[in-house]
């Protein structure tokens, strides 16, 4: 009889998560530590960014900063790690960063990030396995932030790479045969935040005391042009985004693309899109992966996020980072990312109430529900049976959690290998008697952004969540995020939406604008597009809470079109009128 039961409530769990078609931002993979004991003294914390990813003999292959290796998955969803060290001797604490990979013909190239001649370039005809070797022992260009780009129509290389407030980004044509240059280097392109405002350093594009940075250099090919993309303005911010020039040639002749940046996220849970890589799914779709700021123990603490993107009618690149960290739709075949491919399930427990087993200081409970990775509530301890519970304010119906774990007291620096998180949640109708929802009591996978889509949806009020183990640190989470729809109304239009720009005939600051819109008492936070044209509107803001927005990242000359749009837990509102902003 026992094991009966026991083969009922394991099967059970696994029908209510069955094959995920959906993932959630921030990438749930086993981040490392950062190595360096200077980013190390306001606490010990996980990190990576810089990532770049390549469709590589139908997987994808994930690089990204000071890993120790490198990650591979079949699906986009599932990530593998492979254990390796690029660096052949201790000279560096840290191994590969910002590394540039590239595929050519039938091998798998990579290189990491240096201003002198001392780091080799690997590669790989077999690289879901630790089986690499050397192409060449040293680039006699010494290159930080190298990307590469193997232009195969043509059978040509190129390499281009910069990161700095003070040069431009650099490019030059290697051998395929030897992987070298010439010695025939370019200036390509520089950062005008002058006229750019969202190049404009600091976390409002408003701090002077330091140039923005010009870095993170990627270069993709469509329809016989070459897409030169970089971030600016620093990988601290929240508006660290992507911009892009194009040209028909590969070494000169770069304009700016009117619709910049094209890759940009500074709201929301999960904020920052810059330094990033264009690359295809299996099905030929576009996607952009880049970087996301956390920056609470350093500046340079970090995590990645995945953004479908594209190509337009109009050979317009773009990248949809519209709810950008809800649950999405992995790639399949005819998808139009154009559109998004957001799956609809909303944000159910946003500032709503939260019970805990205890609370470690001011890391209080209500920081794990206010949609800011940055705050984090922490219980008193790592114990098993600690736990948090949310209240959603009504039966829903829960087709997702998003778990953000806090690195809390933690230990570790570098790589770890073997660490896992354990826990179990709850669900409830009356917050009195509960059911096991998930049981991750045996899980043997490190999970710091664990995302689980239910195969069935459940209906209920309540969910609560208890620690069996962690890996290292005490039990905390930046963002217990339970996904949906509630059975409230959606909101209604958003009305008096009115965009406060200096006027073009007149002296006045045009690289920002002020938005504000009357509060709608149904919502929990609006999404504002913007572009330059009405039809091509594929910049996006979220805004949780407030009824205004300062928008800083502006082009000084150019005319702006908005609309906005009010979310809740149950759903989204018609977009209001378009505003034009002259």
């Amino acid at each position: 009889m026992k094991k009966l039961f026991f083969f009922c409530a394991v099967f059970s769990f696994f029908g209510l998560i069955a094959q995920q078609k959906t993932y959630c931002n921030p990438v749930n993979i086993d981040y490392g530590y950062t190595p360096f004991k200077v980013f190390s003294q306001e606490g010990k914390h996980r990190t990576t960014a810089d990532p770049v990813i390549v469709n590589f003999k139908n997987n994808y292959f994930l690089f990204a900063t000071n890993q120790e290796g490198y990650w591979w998955s079949d699906n986009m969803l599932d990530w593998n790690f492979v254990y390796r060290k690029f660096l052949i001797d201790d000279k560096y604490i840290h191994d590969l960063n910002a590394p540039g990979v590239f595929a050519m013909k039938d091998t798998l190239y990579v290189h990491g990030s240096t201003h002198q001649k001392d780091f080799p370039i690997w590669k790989s005809g077999n690289p879901t396995k630790d089986e690499w070797f050397i192409a060449v022992d040293t680039l006699n260009v010494g290159a930080w932030d190298p990307a590469f780009f193997y232009d195969k129509e043509k059978d040509k290389l190129f390499l281009y790479w910069g990161s700095s407030n003070e040069f431009p980004l650099l490019g030059t044509e290697l051998n395929t045969k030897t992987l070298q240059s010439d010695g025939f280097v370019k200036p390509l392109i520089s950062l005008k935040p002058q006229d750019h405002g969202w190049e404009r350093f600091g976390e409002y594009n408003d701090n002077t005391f330091l140039k923005p940075f010009l870095e993170g250099a990627e270069i993709t090919k469509y329809n016989n042009k070459y897409y030169l993309q970089y971030g600016a303005p620093a990988t601290e911010f929240s508006g660290y985004a992507d911009g892009v020039y194009v040209s028909k040639n590969p070494l000169e002749g770069f304009q700016y693309q009117s619709h910049n940046p094209f890759s940009y996220k500074p709201g929301g849970f999960a904020r920052g899109a810059g330094h990033g890589a264009t690359y295809q799914d299996h099905f030929g779709n576009w996607w952009h992966t880049s970087t996301i700021i956390l920056g609470v123990k350093n500046n340079f603490e970090r995590r990645i996020g995945i953004w479908p993107a594209g190509f337009d009618k109009d050979d317009v690149m773009y990248s949809n980072t519209a709810y950008g960290d809800y649950p999405t739709f992995l790639p399949h075949q005819n998808a139009n990312h154009l559109n998004g491919l957001f799956t609809g399930w909303m944000l159910l427990n946003y500032n709503k109430p939260v019970q805990v087993s205890s609370t470690l200081g001011g890391y209080n409970p209500n920081y794990a529900v206010d949609e800011d990775m940055k705050t984090h509530w922490s219980a008193k301890t790592s114990n098993k049976g600690e736990w948090f519970q949310t209240d959603l304010g009504e039966i829903s119906t829960i087709k997702a959690i998003q778990l953000n774990y806090a690195d809390q007291d933690v230990e570790f620096m570098g790589k770890s290998l073997g660490k896992f998180h354990q826990f179990k949640i709850y669900s409830s109708n009356d917050g009195k008697s509960w059911k096991i929802l998930i049981d991750k009591s045996q899980n043997k996978t490190d999970v710091p952004h664990d995302y689980i889509e239910l195969g069935n949806p459940i209906k209920a009020r309540y969910l609560k969540i208890e620690n069996i183990a962690m890996p290292t640190g005490k039990f905390a989470i930046s963002g217990f995020r339970v996904f949906g729809n509630g059975m409230s109304e959606k909101p209604s239009v958003v009305e008096k939406f009115v965009v406060l720009r200096a006027d073009p005939n007149r002296d006045g600051e045009r690289r920002s604008a002020w938005l504000k819109w009357q509060q709608n008492k149904e919502a929990d936070g609006y999404v504002i597009y913007f572009g330059k044209t009405p039809d091509k509107l594929y910049g996006s803001i979220m805004v949780y809470s407030k009824n205004d927005y300062s928008f800083t990242g502006m082009d000084r000359l150019d005319t702006y079109y908005f609309q906005i749009e009010a979310f809740n837990n149950t759903g989204i509102s018609p977009r209001s009128n378009m505003v034009i902003s002259q």
